[in-house]
């Protein structure tokens, strides 16, 4: 039985077997009897998996957020790859390398290698001429260094994956360094507003191997006012933080959102807000406009109907 290719280049009627990240793992009622309602994720894309023979057997084989070796053949359903799996077992890290098994070919992640943007983040910050704002990035980047390079930016929505948060926040504090000096706004505050707007996720998110869910925190708190405590108590250990400056970085975060029916507790006040706010929603949906166009198959011009977006996007012939 021949290798599957990644995700992403799977074509319906192949079989093979393949090694999966499970991200989740359910067990249904069906027509038949029950059966295992999968999701399967690779470097490259997820990917729905049905298992509906010896269920009983299977589903002991392994849990979600482990690594497994499935031979599966690839259906369609609702025009859309599925995989319905015939085998099923958790990875042996040892036994499988064999068959060339890499964890982190596994696991989606950013296009880009994260020490490259981890490094361009600091460039940013080592051009921040505000020596307060300076120190207090500086200071959070070493405080959360693993999870600001690991961490998704969300569940599912954008830059979902993991490195998504640093390519979210790094991308924003470019294009917004460029937007403030456009307008002749403080850029050093919107580089903050960029790095710290969503630092709240780093406690409202838990995630691991590619599974990402709610912490307690999260669900209770929420993001915006987690990170409106976490840059509060890293500016009061910062000496003579000025408190018209920390009350700004603050409305940054708080405001980020845009509006009060997007969530934000206050709406933007400065002109640095609302560069934030419009820069935050540009890189979310353009991320979901790359994320929706990657996921085309071949020689389709057009996506299926965007249900966020709202649309259709053309990609046009390749």
């Amino acid at each position: 039985m021949p290798q599957l290719p990644p995700i992403a280049d799977l074509v319906v009627e192949t079989t093979g077997w393949g090694f999966f990240l499970c991200t989740q793992k359910e067990v249904r009622a069906g027509r038949k009897g029950d059966f295992l309602a999968l999701t399967l994720a690779d470097r490259t894309g997820q990917i729905q998996a049905r298992v509906f023979d010896q269920v009983d057997r299977f589903r002991q084989e392994f849990d979600a957020g482990e690594f497994v070796r499935a031979e599966a053949r690839v259906d369609s359903f609702n025009g859309h790859p599925q995989l319905i799996v015939s085998s099923i077992r958790r990875v042996n890290a040892a036994q499988d390398a064999t068959q060339g098994f890499r964890d982190e070919d596994l696991i989606p992640s950013a296009p880009r290698p994260i020490d490259d943007m981890w490094r361009e983040l600091h460039a940013v910050v080592a051009e921040v001429g505000n020596d307060f704002v300076r120190v207090l990035l500086a200071r959070v980047l070493a405080d959360h260094e693993t999870a600001l390079r690991e961490w998704p930016a969300a569940k599912q929505i954008h830059h979902a994956y993991r490195g998504g948060f640093l390519e979210h926040i790094l991308q924003m504090a470019i294009v917004g360094r460029q937007v403030a000096r456009a307008y002749e706004a403080d850029a050093d505050l919107v580089v903050a507003g960029a790095i710290l707007h969503d630092i709240g996720k780093l406690q409202e998110l838990q995630y691991e191997l590619g599974a990402t869910s709610y912490t307690r925190d999260g669900n209770l708190i929420g993001h915006i006012g987690l990170g409106l405590i976490l840059v509060r108590e890293t500016t009061h250990g910062i000496a003579g933080f000025p408190s018209e400056l920390r009350a700004r970085i603050e409305h940054l975060v708080m405001s980020h959102h845009g509006t009060r029916e997007h969530g934000s507790p206050v709406e933007p006040k400065t002109i640095e807000a609302f560069i934030l706010s419009a820069v935050d929603d540009l890189d979310a949906r353009i991320n979901q406009v790359r994320q929706a166009l990657a996921a085309i198959p071949a020689g389709e011009e057009f996506t299926d109907w965007h249900r966020r977006l709202e649309r259709v996007l053309y990609r046009g012939p390749q």
